[in-house]
């Protein structure tokens, strides 16, 4: 008799017998079966983890859902009624050892494979070490806070660059507007690198700039000003990088005037701070708009601007 055959691996429960009987009656409806992630903190872990193991079968598309803030039996016991009902998997990344053990008996008592991200490990160093585990959800999180303040926010830059998705404008910490080649997006990164949530909007003649502008605070808008002749010297710049030739008016210094006395109006209208770009290191430009920003935060949402 091979006993090894009828042994899951450490972590892994039912994953060979009547845990996949859920999985299979998805499969015979035509559909994926999807991964739960079921976590006492944010999921972002167990979601990591389970994406990059998808990521070895480019032909599937598996739904990846995740249950966070799981403190309690009862959510622990709704999450595997949910896996059951979508013939789902459960990947956990539970550290709360009474809760992680009610979710294995639940998933062999209901059929659901539950995979153990945590347990595993977490017992193994308890007894080598003889240490006992604190079981706090998110404390790896909440000890880098500072890290994944910067990971999130130069995300949220990135996908609200260049008047990007301006539904979410009131989410950011700061909106950069200006005219095209003042540098809004250059110190959109910059500032993200530090902290801070950075949306911004280009001002573009005949284009109105998005109106949820005018339902956050005007001091967490940023107008960019910029001297003119260096404003055509860097669109000439462009220009030439992608073989535009002739007068545009793109570089025309009687448009180029019109469209900074456009975005003054606008400045002055919309009762918006203005930073001044021109010849400035950026490192300071970020200070001066961390300066102007500042007060407007509430204390948890400032952050220092290090040189």
């Amino acid at each position: 008799m091979n006993s090894a055959a009828s042994i899951d691996p450490p972590g892994i429960f039912l994953q060979g017998r009547t845990g996949t009987m859920t999985a299979k009656k998805a499969m015979n409806k035509g559909t994926v079966p999807p991964v739960y992630v079921v976590s006492g903190g944010s999921g972002a872990s167990g979601r990591q983890i389970a994406e990059t193991v998808l990521a070895q079968f480019p032909a599937l598309r598996v739904p990846v859902i995740v249950r966070n803030q799981i403190l309690s039996p009862k959510q622990v016991e709704a999450a595997v009624k949910e896996a059951e009902a979508d013939g789902g998997i459960v990947v956990h990344t539970l550290v709360d050892g009474n809760l992680r053990e009610s979710l294995i008996r639940l998933g062999m008592k209901r059929g659901v494979a539950t995979i153990d991200l945590m347990g595993p490990l977490l017992v193994q160093v308890a007894e080598q070490t003889g240490a006992k585990p604190l079981e706090q959800p998110g404390l790896y999180r909440k000890l880098r806070k500072d890290y994944f303040d910067r990971v999130e926010a130069i995300d949220f830059a990135v996908s609200h660059d260049d008047g990007s998705r301006p539904e979410e404008i009131p989410f950011a910490d700061i909106v950069l507007i200006g005219v095209s080649r003042c540098g809004k997006t250059p110190l959109s990164m910059y500032l993200a690198v530090r902290g801070w949530k950075v949306a911004n909007v280009p001002i573009v003649k005949d284009i109105p700039l998005p109106a949820e502008l005018l339902r956050i605070s005007p001091r967490r808008v940023i107008g960019l000003g910029i001297e003119y002749k260096r404003l055509i010297e860097f669109r000439r710049r462009r220009e030439e990088q992608l073989g535009w030739v002739g007068n545009t008016s793109y570089s025309r210094p009687s448009a180029v005037l019109a469209e900074l006395e456009a975005a003054r109006r606008i400045y002055k209208e919309g009762g918006f701070n203005v930073v001044e770009v021109t010849d400035k290191p950026i490192e300071i430009i970020a200070a001066e708009i961390v300066n102007v920003v500042s007060p407007s935060m509430d204390k948890e949402r400032r952050r220092p601007m290090p040189y």
